[in-house]
């Protein structure tokens, strides 16, 4: 069986959305342009050209601009991949980045491939209003609602939560508090900010351009990340569900547009090409829990990704797990025993 390497990859800013005041750095680009300026940049600092690449893999959950059905096929034509590599578009909702590596790796495992190109790209900016019904007309004196889209989707009708309803579920389940999800929180704006200072995001960043009226601006930092923020700012939010609620928008993820790629091949064939990788996937797992815990799906999937690998949990000397809400990462945290000077560093 085929050795699956990642030989490098890159990412572009993360900006804050348009809806948040003052920012919107990126609402003039769609989830694509993003997704062809970092597939590029990876393409660049893997040693590859594009004309090399044979498969394109792309995850994006919301689709949000006019083109976007087309995704994956244009990030390639855009980033430059002849129009003869096949493209595929891939959907698992906040894992659909992470699911466009392993579909890249079932296509080299599969010998469909030798040599993929992956990521992962939303634009919030972009995501439309709608007004439904309005192709078959509207009675005489109606006045029809826009439908925010984003903002609808993020409630699962199955279950009929909010996303950030599972998040107080969970925290209701573990026994997590106000003041134990604001700490959690605190901490990743502090490690993000100093994360930016040391210049480890920089490297891992493409910049890009941007015009804002008519000065063109270029965009290097990821501008969610509060290095300011404070325990004292972070307890004034009020929670999003209810008074007696604990998520807020303090200790809940930001909303972004960004997008991020990477290149992944057979160790075989970077060997015969002289190209040099950067990491070995060893295993993946995906696995489901009750939509009303939604958040908490790590825990089942990471336990049986080590069985796969045959490593054992305490073996594991860093952990990146998802940050959706604090309370989501804490119940993970404490289901699987996790030292947390090992996650998310």
């Amino acid at each position: 069986m085929h050795e699956i390497v990642i030989l490098d990859g890159a990412r572009t800013p993360m900006a804050e959305y348009s809806g948040t005041p003052g920012y919107g750095l990126f609402q003039d680009l769609s989830a694509i342009e993003l997704g062809a300026l970092a597939a590029k940049a990876a393409m660049e600092r893997s040693g590859v050209t594009p004309e090399q690449i044979d498969a394109v893999v792309v995850g994006n959950a919301l689709q949000t601009s006019a083109d976007a059905i087309y995704g994956a096929r244009h990030v390639g034509l855009r980033a430059g991949v002849p129009h003869t590599t096949p493209a595929l578009t891939v959907n698992r909702l906040c894992g659909s980045g992470i699911q466009s590596v392993i579909s890249a790796a079932h296509e080299l495992l599969l010998d469909q491939a030798s040599l993929c190109l992956a990521g992962g790209m939303e634009s919030s900016s972009q995501a439309p209003h709608v007004l439904r019904g309005a192709r078959t007309g509207f009675r005489f004196g109606a006045a029809p609602e826009l439908e925010d889209m984003f903002f609808n989707a993020l409630k699962d009708p199955y279950c009929g939560l909010f996303m950030a309803q599972t998040a107080e579920n969970v925290a209701r389940r573990h026994g997590i508090s106000r003041q134990d999800q604001d700490d959690f929180a605190l901490r990743s704006h502090r490690l993000g900010a100093a994360a930016v200072r040391s210049g480890k995001f920089a490297a891992e960043i493409t910049p890009v351009l941007v015009q804002r009226g008519r000065e063109q601006i270029e965009v290097r930092v990821d501008d969610h990340i509060k290095p300011d923020t404070s325990a004292e700012a972070l307890a004034k939010l009020r929670p999003a569900f209810g008074k007696d609620g604990t998520v807020t928008a303090g200790n809940a993820s930001g909303i972004v547009d960004a997008a991020a790629a990477l290149v992944v091949t057979t160790a075989a064939h970077a060997q015969a090409h002289g190209l040099k990788p950067r990491a070995k996937i060893r295993a993946w797992s995906v696995c489901g829990v009750e939509p009303e815990v939604m958040g908490l799906g790590p825990v089942p999937a990471i336990r049986a990704a080590c069985q796969k690998a045959g490593v054992p949990l305490e073996a594991i000397d860093l952990f990146e797990i998802n940050e959706a809400f604090s309370a989501q990462y804490l119940g993970c945290e404490r289901e699987l025993g996790l030292d947390r000077d090992k996650v998310n560093v």
